[in-house]
C-alpha cells in the first residue's frame, strides 16, 4: 500500500475509497435504504466531513452531496461553482450540478443544471426510490431539505447520521498513518504556541504562531478554531482568541486541532505563567492525573465508559468532580469530535484500531478553567499514545 507520494507525507490512497462505498450500499442493505443521500459544507467542525470520507474532497464556498444507490459507484451533486473543481479533485468521478444548490440571483449560463429528480431519474426509476438515508441533515438548511424532500415526495426520509459516522470508527492503516501524521502538526502547534507565551503577549500572537508552524508542517486548516485564552477568558468550555495580553500569574489554555488530509490530531495544555495559585496547580495536577489513568485504562472490548469514569473518580477526588461538563472521550477522524461517543450514558465498545481522545475537563471554576486532551491509537492489548507532548511546561 503506497502511503507515501512524493512530497513524503501519508495519504489516503484512491483504492481505499470504492471499499467505504461498498460499505455504505452493505448498510443501506441492512437498513432497506433505496438512495443515501449525504450533505457536506465548509464548515470546519464537521461540514466536510462525508465528502471527505466518502469523495476525498473538501467543499469550498458551495455545499456538496453525495448520492449513493444500492449499486454502482456513487455521483457527487455540487454547487455551479465547484463543478471543475469536484472533477479535478474528487474520488468521484460522475458530477452534477444540482439545482437546489444554486442561488437564486445567479446566472451559470453555460452549466448544465438540474434538479434531484432530474438527475436521479437519468440513474434509475425514482419511483421505487421509497425509504432515503439522508447524512449530515443537522447541517443543511430548511430550505434545501425541504427542495430535496419535494425531489421524491413519496419517499421516507431517515436521519441516517449515526449510522454512517459508525462506519467510520475504526481506522485503516492508511488512516491511522494519516492521524498520527495530524498528531505531529498538533505536536509542532503546541510546542510554537507554548515557547511563544510569555508576559504581555496576546492570545492572537500565540494562535498565529501555533497556527503557522501546523500549516509549514502540512496542515489544510483546523478542525475546531484554536484556542488560546487566558485568565478569566478560560472560565468557560469554548473560548475564541482575543486581543487580551497575558498578566502577571496568568492561566493560559491552550487547544488545537489541526486537520491534515481530513483527519485530525487534537492537543490540550494549560501553561502556568508566574505563580497563578495553588487551586490551578492542583487542578492541572489532578488533570493529568485523571489523563494518565484513563491511558492506562485504555484496550480494546471494553466499554469506553468506564475508562472515561476513571477520569472521573481522579477529579471528583481531587474536589473538581463538578467541573467535568462533558463526555471525556471521543472518537477522531474526518471530524475532531466524532461518534462513537464514551460518556457515561454510553454503551458502545473501545475497539482495536479506533482512534480515541482523552480530553479531560476542568470549567466553570471561580479561577477559570483548563484542559488536558491526548490522543490514543487502540492496538490488540491497550493502546498507543499518539502524541508525546509534556505535561509539565516550562
Amino acid at each position: 500500500m503506497n502511503l507515501t507520494p512524493s512530497y513524503g507525507h501519508p495519504v489516503i490512497p484512491p483504492s481505499e475509497y470504492p471499499k467505504r462505498w461498498v460499505a455504505t450500499q452493505k448498510l443501506m442493505e441492512e437498513k432497506g435504504y433505496d438512495l443515501v443521500l449525504t450533505y457536506s459544507d465548509d464548515r470546519a467542525t464537521a461540514g466536510a466531513a462525508h465528502a471527505r470520507y466518502l469523495a476525498g474532497f473538501q467543499p469550498h464556498f458551495e455545499p456538496v452531496s453525495i448520492a449513493i444507490l444500492p449499486e454502482g459507484d456513487p455521483h457527487m451533486l455540487t454547487g455551479p461553482e465547484s463543478e471543475d473543481y469536484a472533477r479535478l479533485v474528487s474520488q468521484l468521478k460522475q458530477i452534477h450540478v444540482l439545482r437546489e444548490f444554486t442561488h437564486p440571483d445567479e446566472d451559470y449560463p453555460y452549466t448544465v443544471i438540474r434538479g434531484l429528480r432530474e438527475i436521479l431519474g437519468g440513474l434509475t426509476d425514482v419511483s421505487r426510490i421509497r425509504r432515503v438515508g439522508i447524512g449530515g441533515v443537522d447541517a443543511m438548511g430548511e430550505k434545501t431539505l425541504t427542495a430535496l424532500r419535494r425531489a421524491l415526495p413519496y419517499a421516507e426520509w431517515v436521519d441516517a447520521e449515526a449510522e454512517l459516522s459508525l462506519l467510520r470508527a475504526v481506522k485503516t492503516p492508511a488512516e491511522i498513518a494519516v492521524i498520527k501524521y495530524a498528531y505531529a502538526i498538533a505536536e509542532k502547534g503546541m510546542e510554537a504556541a507554548i515557547s511563544t507565551v510569555k508576559l504581555g503577549v496576546s492570545e492572537r500572537a500565540v494562535a498565529a504562531e501555533a497556527e503557522y508552524a501546523m500549516r509549514k508542517a502540512g496542515s489544510e486548516g483546523m478542525g475546531i478554531d484554536t484556542i488560546v485564552a487566558s485568565g478569566p477568558n478560560t472560565r468557560p468550555i469554548l473560548a475564541r482568541t482575543t486581543p487580551r495580553k497575558v498578566g502577571r500569574d496568568d492561566l493560559i489554555l491552550i487547544t488545537l486541532a489541526p486537520r491534515y488530509e481530513g483527519y485530525h490530531g487534537a492537543i490540550a495544555r494549560p501553561v502556568l505563567v508566574g505563580e497563578p495559585g495553588e487551586k490551578i496547580k492542583k487542578a492541572a495536577e489532578a488533570a493529568y492525573h485523571a489523563q494518565s489513568t484513563c491511558y492506562r485504562a485504555l484496550r480494546p472490548e471494553i466499554q469506553g465508559r468506564l475508562v472515561e469514569a476513571e477520569g472521573r473518580r481522579v477529579m471528583t477526588e481531587a474536589g473538581l468532580g463538578e467541573n467535568f461538563l462533558y463526555s471525556g472521550l471521543h472518537s477522531v477522524g474526518v471530524v475532531e469530535f466524532e461518534p462513537p461517543i464514551f460518556g457515561p450514558g454510553s454503551t458502545s465498545v473501545l475497539e482495536e484500531n479506533m482512534v480515541i481522545s482523552v480530553d479531560i475537563p476542568v470549567f466553570n471554576a471561580p479561577w477559570g478553567g483548563l484542559r488536558v486532551e491526548d490522543g490514543y491509537l487502540i492496538t490488540k492489548n491497550g493502546c498507543e499514545k499518539l502524541n508525546k507532548t509534556p505535561f509539565s511546561q516550562p
